[in-house]
């Protein structure tokens, strides 16, 4: 069965996804809310597998709930947290639960989250369980036995576009898709000259390329990208201009910013859609969405 958002990618429309954070607990409200909020204005939506090594609801738990409530999931799945049984198995109950889309990640280091006594795991990285995933759709699973069912999956992975150095990037970059990825979100970009010349890289691959938008919400957060999330370069000018925002006008001023990004990148066809993300205030998505001319 191939997935909606599969169809999507292959349609040639600009596409468009978004993200949502499971609760640390069960109260699944502020998440419901969300996804009421969100699943006819994207294509799609993630949600985030213990995002920063933080333990919450799980990705799989809550991707059932975007299906149950009649959207369009992507379940994200780290190897940080699980064994090739593991991984498996839950891949197995995505498919039966007709969870279709899968993005695959290595995962962030425990050291980040607040389980710092944890054991990581890592048996696999992303790219071996995109090859896991294609393995599956064969009818057999990673020890070679057979499988009583099958499973079919629209797999992707992630790219640092902004990374110095670059070349690393674009070896895991090929390896991803060589496994099989047939769509690549990035993390956050912000300069957008910089996102092309990786875009002439990235069009030698069969492989749709989703931009990924952080929403800013005060300089002071820009900084801290800057300074401690790798891979993320928030260009002073921006800086700047979110810090000559009016007082308690600083997220309109990053509502503003992120749409005029995203405006742009579909207007130079830059790459194939966007991955919108206001971590912690999904409920600015919708107007960001506007600030860009999409809705």
């Amino acid at each position: 069965m191939v997935s909606s958002f599969k169809k999507v990618l292959e349609s040639g429309k600009f596409v468009v996804t978004s993200e949502i954070a499971p609760p640390k607990g069960t109260n699944l409200d502020r998440m419901k809310h969300h996804i009421e909020l969100l699943r006819d204005k994207v294509d799609a939506l993630n949600v985030t597998d213990h995002q920063s090594s933080v333990m919450r609801f799980p990705s799989l738990g809550g991707a059932i709930l975007v299906k149950e409530m009649g959207g369009e999931p992507i379940l994200q799945m780290t190897c940080r947290d699980r064994n090739r049984l593991a991984l498996q198995a839950d891949l197995l109950c995505a498919a039966s639960r007709g969870v279709n889309n899968v993005l695959c990640l290595t995962g962030d280091s425990v050291i980040l989250g607040d389980h710092k006594e944890a054991k990581a795991v890592f048996d696999l990285d992303s790219s071996q369980l995109l090859a896991a995933i294609r393995r599956l759709e064969k009818g057999k699973d990673l020890g070679g036995n057979d499988l009583d069912g099958g499973v079919s999956f629209c797999a992707g992975a992630i790219v640092t576009p902004e990374a110095n150095p670059i070349e690393p990037q674009l070896i895991k970059f090929e390896k991803k898709v060589e496994a099989g990825a047939e769509f690549i979100q990035t993390q956050a970009v912000y300069d957008l000259d910089g996102f092309k010349k990786f875009m002439e890289y990235a069009r030698n691959f069969d492989v749709k390329i989703l931009a990924g938008i952080i929403l800013l919400t005060s300089a002071a957060m820009a900084r801290f990208m800057n300074k401690n999330v790798a891979g993320v370069n928030v260009p002073q000018a921006l800086i700047d201009e979110m810090a000559g925002a009016p007082k308690g006008k600083a997220i309109q001023k990053g509502i503003e910013i992120a749409g005029r990004m995203i405006s742009r990148i579909r207007n130079e066809r830059m790459c194939d859609g966007v991955h919108i993300m206001a971590i912690g205030k999904e409920e600015l998505v919708p107007e960001i969405m506007t600030a860009a001319g999409l809705i």
